[in-house]
């Protein structure tokens, strides 16, 4: 009975600590592909901020790259941090089992031994033939005949338990030797890490000190700005005033076809391509502070996604071009529209698209612009109507 009871708790630990295992492994994956994104972010914003730093100079677009690096690397360290928490309750559990399986393996061998002990008493040092043929009638033979099958099977089985039990705890130790050189590895990849960050930060506080210098052309910088949104938000005002005056004109299988296209735009929210392949959010929608100035909030009607010099820009669905153009501080303009939403894609350096042309999603409708700081920061805006909404809302997540 005692035999039977450390067996069912040896069953129990090894199915809890196997059922653990695999909630923990599947955490473990999301952890695994966070981090896997984060050093993506990571590398993609280094190569944004190497090619801002070749000025020599701070700006404001390094600052961004900086501040989108330091983010990535606090999730990164996050990520680790919590990758370190569930291999520690792994060896917890798997040290438990050892316990349990060195506490079983110590009971079977002395139950064996009293066995073998038991049975050298009984026989009084006799053979097995002797016990057999002493025996006063041919029932009671039998009778031994079967006490002695009966114990042979029983130490057989006593010594096939003591194998797998020293087995499985082989088994276990090695496993609690690999997580722990896993965790090992873990924490040493988060004090690196710890360490470039805290590099990144005084880098990112040497920057805005320098940055803070430069107030006088910040101030001008956010009043240019704001006349170059005022100038862009006219035009697209006009376009959308002159398309609802001829709205009458439209044929029934236009209105249609619009109507379907609107429906498919919306069934992209949160799912929309991409405008460039690579970069990231450096200014977001609607009122911001500034990254510098302190009490100046600045306004904008879409994003600004900060990314590599000479990278192309793609249309984000299917629809038609209804404007091309330039505007000053906005430089090359592209305006689509998809049935009752427009896209607008601003900082173009050269445009590949015609007005009236129809595009497909991911089609190249021009190059990004970089500036003489060197940053290529593409402003893309999303309008439903009149009403201008968060493009974040709309491009997939990345």
């Amino acid at each position: 009975m005692k035999r039977n009871s450390f067996l069912i708790l040896f069953l129990f630990l090894i199915l809890l600590s196997t059922g653990s295992s695999a909630l923990a492994q599947k955490t473990k994956s999301q952890l695994e592909q966070e981090k896997i994104e984060n050093l993506r972010k990571i590398a993609e914003a280094e190569r944004i901020l190497n090619e801002t730093a070749d000025e020599k100079k701070a700006t404001l677009g390094q600052l961004q790259a900086l501040n989108q690096q330091i983010n990535a690397r606090e999730s990164l360290i996050r990520s680790i941090g919590a990758e370190i928490i569930i291999l520690d309750g792994e060896i917890t559990d798997l040290s438990i089992v050892v316990n349990s399986l060195q506490s079983d393996l110590i009971h079977l061998k002395e139950e064996y031994a009293q066995q073998i002990y038991s049975s050298y008493k009984a026989n009084k040092g006799n053979s097995k033939l002797m016990f057999l043929f002493s025996a006063s009638s041919f029932n009671q033979l039998l009778q031994r005949l079967k006490y002695l099958e009966q114990y042979a099977d029983a130490r057989r089985l006593q010594a096939e338990q003591i194998e797998v039990v020293t087995k499985e705890l082989s088994d276990q130790r090695s496993k609690v030797e690999a997580k722990r050189a896993e965790q090992q590895r873990l924490l040493n990849q988060q004090v690196r890490e710890s360490r470039k960050l805290a590099r990144s930060k005084k880098k990112q506080s040497e920057l805005v000190a320098q940055l803070t210098k430069k107030e006088r052309q910040l101030r001008r910088e956010v009043e240019d700005r704001k006349a170059a949104n005022r100038r862009l938000n006219t035009l697209i005002a006009k376009i959308i005033e002159d398309e609802a005056k001829n709205s009458s004109n439209v044929s029934i299988a236009e209105a249609a076809s619009a109507a379907e296209l609107t429906r498919m735009f919306e069934s992209k929210k949160n799912n929309l391509t991409w405008p460039v392949g690579s970069g990231f959010i450096a200014s977001k929608f609607g009122k911001q502070p500034h990254p510098v100035l302190k009490r100046i909030v600045v306004v904008n009607d879409g994003v600004g996604i900060q990314t590599e010099k000479d990278s192309p820009v793609r249309a984000v669905f299917d629809g038609e071009v209804t404007l091309i153009g330039t505007i000053p501080g906005k430089n090359n303009v592209v305006v689509i529209r998809h049935g009752s939403y427009l896209t607008v894609y601003a900082q173009l350096k050269t445009i590949n698209v015609k007005k009236g042309q129809r595009v497909k999603a991911n089609d190249i409708i021009g190059e990004v612009y970089t500036d003489r700081d060197g940053i290529s920061e593409l402003e893309f805006q999303v309008y439903k109507g009149t009403t201008k909404l968060n493009p974040e809302n709309w491009l997939a997540m990345k």
